[in-house]
Formats: structure tokens, sequence, C-alpha cells
């Protein structure tokens, strides 16, 4: 649905900051901005916001910020940065947000390839990282502002900033300056969170963002003005467009939720009619919602299967582009008025609409899960430079598992070897250098390498195998996609991550992980006292079942692609611990390196000596 709001120009012409002027113009006592103080909400209408961007731009104009410098952001979704960013903008400035969970080297690297002189803090956990880097004469940072007064010590505080800008504010400067954006002018830059290597800077433009959004817009049903809950961090270019591009576009209201373990809590307080997550979210929550229902009388988890079946029925004739027929949409109907509504009301998940998940391939399981409780999870796909989604599942139109077709505007191809190409306006036009020029990364034709390999259906959907580097090559030369295999083990409930390794081996190994919610419902349903993971892996009951997990796996794999050994992990990877991504995606490399002499034990002794690991599949 394309939003019925006036724009302020053609969508290839339009700016940010237009936005924000449309917006208070036309919408200004509507919410815009909402965050958590105390025990209840806060709440800036867009006429508001705007008045609060113009103060703290004049702020940012006091401290020296000017037209093209880069004012690099660490804070979590909280108020100061969503107002900072759109203040930076609206000078003309480039906000760029470093991950919380970054690494002083990261930090540094950023800084000096930046080449930023100030930089935006939270409070003290991010002082101790940022702090020494304004003695390093290798890194051109002077200045810091701290959000926490508290914590700030000899530098200048954002309260302090936002006062100095109350005192200076023109509003004839502040016009001025933003309306001498350009579409062409950098709107952020986004730092790769690095999988692998240093991140790179991704520079992309108002052009690049506000196309986006329209092209997005017109694929995402909602009422005009809904709610956003706003907790993925603003380093991830999914949040950027949907926590602060989008709801411009929309002049819709964010939520923002500071703490992302607490989105749970957000969701049922507020029950959204939408909600963004990626493929890790969606398997949490599914196995918070499954780790309940392991605890219900069978009866009634029989009714709610039964109700589930129901509901994946109706979805399955929706994917097919088919007529629900009356008998399947008025059971679903009593389905879902008896069994799944006063459910899902209890977990805030009643009144959606639309959700997406990005980033990953989404276990196929997991979509079929929330299928069963009417809620259609439309899968896309894209990357930080292509500004956010190249692809995109609808309501008009969707393929369960896959990662939909082409947004307006964008080409799309496949090389010989699989890998997706992309070419269009919402592609970005390169990677920053140190010098602040651009290193185009398309070839003569535009045509972008994205390093994923997928491949299209008769219909035009995509589907993704695996990204390019990620392969795994045997050493009898065959390719092995890891996504597909750790997903198809995945499925089984107390197995919530997994790692499979193989290059220049004749057979595949793993690292399993035992789910944190869903093992011990497991193990309760199965009569089974276990008081730590570590108990909870070593049971003989436990290990059987996951023995048998890998044996079931293994039955839908290629003999390539299944599974010789294993051992069995208790702690979960996570972004702090190094092993996850902040957008949540798998850092192979880390998980290698922390675990390299488990995985080579698991090549070296005899299968019977490997804790946990099963007989050699046939």
């Amino acid at each position: 649905m394309t939003t019925n709001l006036r724009l302020p120009g053609r969508p290839d012409e339009i700016t940010l900051p237009a936005l924000l002027a449309r917006n208070a113009a036309d919408h200004g006592d509507l919410p815009a901005l909402s965050w958590r103080e105390g025990p209840g909400w806060t709440t800036l209408s867009w006429s508001e916001v705007r008045r609060t961007v113009g103060v703290l731009a004049a702020g940012y104009a006091s401290l020296g910020v000017e037209r093209g410098d880069h004012v690099l952001i660490m804070m979590g979704n909280r108020p100061e940065h969503w107002i900072s960013d759109l203040a930076l903008v609206h000078l003309g400035a480039v906000p760029v947000t470093v991950y919380g969970t970054a690494a002083p080297e990261q930090i540094a690297h950023i800084a000096r390839h930046s080449r930023a002189r100030l930089a935006v803090i939270e409070g003290a956990r991010e002082l101790a990282r940022w702090e020494p880097l304004l003695a390093d004469d290798g890194v051109p940072l002077e200045r810091l502002v701290v959000a926490e007064a508290a914590d700030a010590g000899p530098h200048r505080t954002y309260g302090s900033l936002r006062a100095g800008g109350a005192r200076t504010f023109s509003a004839d400067s502040f016009e001025k300056a933003w309306r001498e954006a350009r579409p062409e002018d950098p709107l952020t830059v986004v730092y790769t969170s690095g999988t692998t290597g240093d991140p790179k800077g991704v520079r992309l433009s108002h052009r690049n963002l506000m196309l986006q959004t329209v092209r997005l817009d017109r694929h995402v049903d909602l009422p005009e003005h809904a709610e956003h809950i706003c907790y993925l961090p603003f380093a991830h270019i999914a949040e950027r467009v949907l926590g602060i591009y989008l709801p411009l576009l929309r002049a819709a209201h964010v939520r923002l939720c500071a703490d992302p373990t607490a989105v749970a809590g957000a969701v049922r307080e507020l029950h959204p009619v939408q909600f963004f997550g990626v493929p890790r979210v969606w398997e949490k929550l599914a196995a918070s919602v499954r780790a309940v229902l392991a605890r219900l009388p069978q009866e009634q988890r029989a009714a709610i299967e039964a109700a589930n079946g129901t509901a994946r029925a109706r979805a399955g004739h929706r994917e097919r582009g088919e007529e629900v027929p009356a008998a399947v949409e008025e059971a679903y109907a009593l389905a879902k008025e008896r069994v799944l509504d006063p459910l899902l009301v209890l977990a805030g998940l009643d009144r959606l609409l639309w959700t997406a998940s990005a980033t990953a391939p989404m276990p196929l399981d997991v979509v079929r899960f929330w299928a069963g409780w009417g809620i259609t999870v439309m899968d896309a796909w894209g990357l930080t430079e292509t500004s956010g989604v190249c692809t995109v599942n609808s309501a008009d139109g969707f393929r369960l598992g896959s990662v939909g077709r082409p947004i307006e505007g964008l080409e799309l191809k496949l090389a010989e070897d699989g890998e997706i190409l992309t070419r269009g306006a919402t592609v970005f036009d390169g990677y920053l250098r140190p010098d602040g020029t651009v290193e185009s990364a398309s070839d003569a034709e535009g045509w972008f390498a994205t390093g994923d390999i997928g491949r299209l259906d008769e219909d035009g959907y995509l589907w993704l195998t695996d990204r390019k580097k990620e392969l795994i090559i045997t050493s009898n030369g065959k390719n092995v996609s890891p996504a597909l295999v750790e997903n198809t083990v995945k499925e089984h409930p107390l197995i919530g991550q997994a790692l499979v390794h193989g290059d220049g081996h004749s057979y595949l190994v793993a690292l399993l992980v035992l789910d944190p919610e869903l093992a011990p419902a497991w193990a309760a349903a199965h009569g089974i006292e276990a008081a730590t993971p570590a108990e909870l892996a070593a049971h003989p009951a436990v290990v059987a079942e996951v023995a048998r997990a890998v044996e079931a796996a293994n039955a839908r794999l290629n003999r390539t692609e299944r599974i010789k050994r294993y051992r069995l992990l208790t702690e979960e990877w996570g972004p702090e611990s190094g092993e996850l991504t902040p957008s949540l995606k798998l850092r192979r490399r880390v998980v290698r390196e922390k675990y390299a002499e488990l995985i080579d034990g698991l090549y070296d002794e005899p299968y019977e000596a490997a804790y946990g690991a099963p007989r050699e599949a046939p």
C-alpha cells in the first residue's frame, strides 16, 4: 500500500529534512517519538520533534559541526540518539552509528577511517572505550559528548549541548541549512558489522534511502501513522529504515525500546500491528512459545495443534495465490477466535497485520510455526549496500521460505555460480575511503555482486542458499551450504544454535548448542532433573535425543551434507561473547577460532571417544 500522505516532491528528489518539515506542518499534533521514563511513556509530537531537532542542530553547530562532517554515535535506542541523528542531517553532517558491542580496536578503526572529530556516546561503559582515542595521534577525534550527565566527567554533556542550542537557535539559519540538502548528498554511513575483517563504510544518500522507503511502503499494508517498536541497533540498516526513515515517510509513531531483551515485554504491553525481527529473534520467540506449550495438558495441546493445522492450511492457499475455500476460512475464523487469539493476546501478538524478517536465511520450520498461528512472516532480503531490502514477500504475493520478489526499480540476476547480482537507484555508490572519496563496488554495467548465493523459481521468487564466502568446499571438491545443514538440524527443539565445519575435509562436523529455553522444558516434560545446562547436556536421555535429531537431519540431507561427528555445547552464543554480530548473524571465523581444539578433535578422535558424537552416518 502506498501511503496517502502528501509527498514534498518526487520520490527521487525528497530529502529527509523535507519529510520532517511536512510532518510538522501536516501532522504536527500526532505522536512521533515515545520512550520509557519510569513506569510510563514520554511522547513528543511531530511539531515538538522538529523544534527539538532545530535546537539540537544549533547545539551541534556551536561545537563546530559542519556540512559533510562525519559524527559518530554510540548510544542505545534512546531519544538522544534518534533526535541527534536528525539534527546532524539538518546541518548537512553525516551521522554514523557504531554498534554498542564494538571492540576498542573496531571503534578505533571506524574513528580513523571516518575522520570524525566528534563522537556522541551514552555513558561510563562507552567512555572507557572512547576516551583513550582522544590521546591517540592516529585518530582525528577531538571531542566527546556524553548523554548520561553523571558519567560525563570533563566532557560536554548532552544536556548542556541542548541548552546551548536553545540559546543560539536561529530559525533562519535552521531553514537555510536543511534546504541546502540535495538528494545525492550522503544521509548516513553504515559500517558493516563484519563477520570477517574490518567493517566497511557504506555511504548511502538521501536518494538511496528515500526511494527505499517509498518502494518498501508499497509492500506494507498498514494503517497510517502505525506504531513501530524500535529495538534493533541503529547501526543496523534494517532499523535505520524501519525506525527512522520509514516513520518519517509515513508520519508514524516510533516507540523506542532501549533494552533489546525487553522487546517481548514491550510487545505484550503495546500489542503492535507491525513487528520486524531478524531470524534469531523469531527463533527465540518461537522457542518461548514452544516452551509454554510443552507445559500444557495434552488435551489443550491437541486443540492448539489442530488450530495450528487449520491456520497453515489457510496460509497454504494464500501462498499459492488461491482463493481460500469458504470451509477453510470458516474453520480458521473459529480456531482463531476460540484457540489462537486468547493465547496471542497474552503475548501481545493478536493485532499483527505485518510481520517481517531479513538479514539471513529464515529456517523454514520457524516460518511454518508462525503460519500456524495466523502470522505470516514476510521474509525479505537485502544488504546495507542496497539500502535495505532488494526482494520482499508481501500479502499480495509470497512463498514461505523464499525472500520474495524484487522491489520496484531494482534489477536482479544470477551469475554462473549462483551469486546474486543487483543494480538500481537504491544500490549505494561505493565504500568510503579514508580520504573521504568512495570506491565503487559495481562493475562497468552497474551490477553489484552481493556475495549471496540463491536461485530464482519459475514465478520470480528468490530463494537464498548461502553466503558465497561461507560455502564449505570439502576435500572431495563438493560445495556444501552450511546454513542448509544447520537449519535442518536446528529444527529439533533441543538444538538452538549450530555451526557446521568441513573445509578441506572429507566429511562435516558440527558444534551444537542446547536451546536455553526449550531444553529445560523438554527435560521437565520427560521427567529429567538437571540443575545446570552442563548437567542437562550430559544426561543420557538428552544425549540420545540429540543423536536422534542429528540422524533425522542426516536422513533429509545428501551424503556430502551429513554431519558425521559433533559436540554438544551448553553456553549460548551471542554478540557480547563475540560469536554473533550485533545483527545476530553467526561469526563463523570467531566460532571456529574459539573452538578450534574441539573441532580438530572431532577429526582426530575415534567416534566413541568424542562426547556426544554419533556413529558415522550411512
